[in-house]
């Protein structure tokens, strides 16, 4: 049993969670509050947690740096390898609570049980400095409860008070259906919380040599499950704002403060520096010239992007001879040679910060546009743009959720404008592309559109489903209607790799009987779990 944690206990609780996580990787990705095949929090854990384990092993003969002890050397490069590779949202989050924890712990002679409670507290600290609006019942009110408890244990013994802490966010997994409807609905604990929960038990088994004694709480309660909506904040909102921000933490602090009264969805993220330092900013306006204002009050804003919201890799492209480039998420050999064939860099998807940003710095060009393709790839491509800026490569990020509406701002880059004219373009033209998809369910659910069972045609309109049917081809034109019901001049249609021979004409077909003067463009995309992806222009 240890006193301390030091270095070789770091590098023993990072290979013992990676292999945790690994274990209750397929319980922690069923955890899906939607009853499409897509949950992947379970897997997004494990990949950010390997390149934390990777960053480890690179560095097993580097000495500390100056004022750096042993054991804080080792927790900043688990927190860096993380923040590097950080998947999805739940990536992104504990790669923050890695950061204030070792940020906490860097300069402590000995980490004994005060150190760690104290460093714990500092890791919620940073999560939750992250979120305008924190929401609890996630990920976040876990590690809250872990560092009260820790406090409240006033021990200098470090096993008891981890052993606290993992009791403690065990205890606050087993709450979170009564904190957030969402997950009460569909009958599921927090993912993400799950995963941190997995992650504590190890370093309780990393202090103590044993495992923790409390049982884990159910990953599934004894309630019908349903979906229910995405939390994409209000639609009292219509535009989205996003920007990196050099300025002090005293001017942050306000530019939250102005932010949070001008709309909701605000997330602010720093890297972590004392000092002025770097922050991505992000928030949902009416009011796009007082949210930008209120970044220049702050400090300098750069790499500003809004969107309206609107009713086999290949290799890397060289830049514009301007030295601009384009860097494209996409799943789908389709789908990636679709975006190759406009000039962009192709990364496959679900990549990890370190992914993006190699394919950024690959470029060769100093003005890069990122389009992620998908709302758990945004905050992953916020950290590589802002990685990309202390490498002097200007990275903005437009914030597209489909394969359309990529195509859509792809459609319209202009060498002429200037960049960040080129870049709002880009965000109005995707902000402009409706978009839809169409799956088969995988579980029973309660949706929007009423009942579903496993294997009914599910129809999602901007994230959200619309129809639900037994006949793909049917379903799939329905959606069609419904979508030029509100008006468009032109439709791109993707088969996924599992699309039956003919449905992309006989969407077509439907469209030009039905709508003579809409334009209609089909494409194999070849992506997975969505036979067909829609877009309306």
């Amino acid at each position: 049993m240890l006193d301390t944690l030091d270095a070789a206990a770091v590098r023993r609780w990072c290979a013992g969670g990676l292999a945790a996580l690994k274990r209750h990787q397929g319980e922690i990705d069923d955890l899906n509050v939607y009853p499409v095949p897509d949950g992947d929090t379970g897997t997004n854990l494990v990949l950010t947690l390997t390149s934390a384990q990777q960053a480890l092993a690179m560095d097993l003969d580097t000495l500390p740096d100056g004022g750096s002890t042993p054991h804080g050397h080792a927790l900043r490069l688990m927190a860096r390898g993380a923040l590097l590779g950080a998947r999805g949202n739940s990536g992104v989050i504990l790669s923050q609570i890695l950061r204030g924890f070792a940020d906490a712990a860097v300069a402590v002679p000995a980490l004994r049980g005060r150190e760690f409670a104290v460093a714990l507290r500092d890791a919620t600290t940073a999560a939750y400095a992250a979120v305008a609006r924190p929401v609890e019942g996630t990920m976040l009110s876990v590690v809250a409860a872990a560092a009260v408890a820790a406090e409240r244990s006033g021990s200098e013994d470090l096993a008891a008070v981890a052993r606290a802490a993992a009791r403690a966010a065990s205890a606050a997994l087993a709450r979170t259906p009564e904190q957030l409807p969402a997950l009460a609905r569909a009958g599921v604990v927090d993912a993400g919380g799950r995963g941190l929960c997995v992650l504590l038990d190890a370093l309780v088994e990393a202090v103590t040599g044993e495992s923790p004694e409390h049982p884990a709480p159910a990953s599934r309660v004894v309630r019908p499950p349903v979906t229910a909506a995405r939390e994409t904040g209000s639609e009292e909102y219509a535009y989205e704002v996003q920007f990196l921000l050099d300025a002090a933490p005293g001017a942050v602090t306000r530019l939250r403060t102005r932010l949070a009264e001008l709309g909701d969805s605000l997330v602010v993220v720093g890297d972590g520096g004392t000092g002025d330092g770097t922050w991505n900013v992000h928030v949902h306006v009416n009011d796009v010239g007082a949210a930008i204002e209120a970044g220049v009050e702050a400090g300098r804003p750069y790499r500003i992007s809004v969107t309206r919201f609107a009713d086999q890799v290949p290799p890397p492209v060289p830049a514009l001879p301007d030295g601009r480039a384009a860097v494209v998420v996409a799943t789908g050999a389709g789908i990636a040679e679709l975006f190759a064939a406009e000039g962009a860099t192709v990364v496959s998807g679900n990549p990890s910060t370190g992914e993006l940003l190699d394919a950024i710095r690959a470029t060769g060009a100093a003005r890069v546009v990122v389009l992620p393709n998908d709302p758990n790839a945004q905050a992953v491509a916020g950290a590589a743009a802002q990685e990309a800026h202390h490498l002097g490569v200007r990275v903005s990020v437009v914030p597209t959720r489909s394969p359309v509406q990529a195509l859509a701002a792809l459609a319209v880059r202009d060498p002429a404008r200037r960049f960040s004219d080129d870049v709002i373009a880009m965000a109005e033209a995707a902000g402009a592309c409706r978009y839809a998809e169409v799956c088969h369910a995988s579980r029973e659910a309660l949706t929007v559109a009423g009942p579903c069972r496993p294997g009914d045609v599910l129809a999602l309109v901007e994230g959200e489903v619309h129809l639900i049917g037994s006949d793909l081809v049917a379903t799939c034109t329905a959606v069609v209607d419904r979508m030029l019901g509100g008006g468009g001049e032109m439709v791109t249609l993707l088969a996924g790799a599992d699309a039956p021979d003919g449905l992309t004409e006989a969407v077509r077909d439907h469209v030009t009987r039905c709508w003579p003067f809409v334009e209609v463009h089909t494409y194999s995309g070849g992506q997975p779990h969505y036979p067909l992806l829609v877009g309306v222009e």
